[in-house]
This record gives C-alpha cells, structure tokens and sequence, in this order.
C-alpha cells in the first residue's frame, strides 16, 4: 500500500513539473532551441556543398520524407513531426558559401535557424546548428520536454557525417549568396 501511494505522489509530481516546464517554455520567442555541433573529417567547403544539396536531406534525416527545392532561396519539406506527417514552407534568408545558411519556415510548422560551417584544418570542419521551433500541441510539447528534437537533431548531424565521410565528396554544390534579409 505505502509503494502504491509512493508511485502515485512520484507521478502527480511528476506531471506537476512537466506541465509547469511546457508552460514555461525555453524563453524563446518561437518556442524552443537546439544547438548541436559535430566534426566531420573533411573540407570544409564539401561539407558546405553536400548541404547545400537540400533534396538529399531523406538520406540522413530520419523524419523527413522529401525536400523540394522550388528556387534558390524556397524549400518545401514534407516530414514525420510527432508521429504526423506535417508540410511546411521555408525561405533561405542568408546564404554564404563555406560559411552559413540561415532559414526561417514562412508557412506550416513553425521554425527557423542556422547552420554554420567551421574551418578547423585542411581537411576538418565542425558544423554548427542552432534552431528555433514551436511545438504544437501535447505530443510535441512533452517530447520538445524530453529533448526528442535535440536527439533527432544529433543523429541526423551525425548520419550526415557518416554519409559525407563514406563518399568523401559532395554530390553536388550551390555556390551563390542570398543577402540577409
């Protein structure tokens, strides 16, 4: 009887402070932040090339079903967010080659962020990701709780990895600059 009302008063204290955290949420105006990094061992400029190659997200981005590219600055995404299959448009709003791609979603699920890519020798870079999202509803709200888009955002960064390092070579390159705007 003692470990019955144990269970209950660790769960009631449980759901107390989850509820609070979703409430509070990160501070963030969008909502919620991720910020992930790794090294990978080649150029810095095939890194940066191979993501610009946005259509071959699906390879290493576990939830994602496709990217399509509708010019040089607009994308739209089809992908599992949740559990449900979601479409969402997004702008580049800043591109500059071996250095950075910052987007912001203009239509569906909410977010926005940046990807960075560091020199750190020859034939090494580190890349950077910081995002911004706004989960919706209760599923999303208690897996952003339990960093279920972090751990997302840190397998796909290191499937990346694998992938680029396995070829050796980007499949292809965008070189061109969008201006921030």
């Amino acid at each position: 009887m003692l470990t019955r009302v144990v269970t209950v008063a660790a769960l009631a204290v449980g759901g107390y402070l989850l509820s609070r955290q979703i409430k509070k949420g990160s501070g963030s105006p969008r909502g919620s932040t991720v910020e992930e990094s790794i090294e990978v061992n080649v150029p810095v400029n095939t890194a940066y090339n191979q993501w610009t190659q946005f259509e071959e997200f699906p390879l290493f981005m576990d939830s994602v079903h496709e990217v399509r590219q509708v010019d040089n600055t607009h994308l739209h995404w089809r992908a599992d967010v949740a559990g449900k299959e979601k479409e969402w448009d997004a702008e580049i709003t800043e591109q500059s080659p071996d250095k950075r791609i910052a987007w912001s979603s203009t239509s569906g699920v909410s977010n926005g962020g940046v990807v960075t890519f560091h020199k750190l020798d020859e034939t090494t870079a580190k890349i950077m990701l910081q995002m911004e999202y706004a989960p919706d509803g209760a599923v999303e709200n208690i897996g952003d709780v339990l960093g279920a888009v972090r751990m997302e955002a840190r397998r796909n960064l290191e499937r990346f990895k694998a992938m680029i390092e396995a070829r050796g070579r980007e499949t292809g390159a965008w070189r061109g600059e969008v201006t921030q705007h």
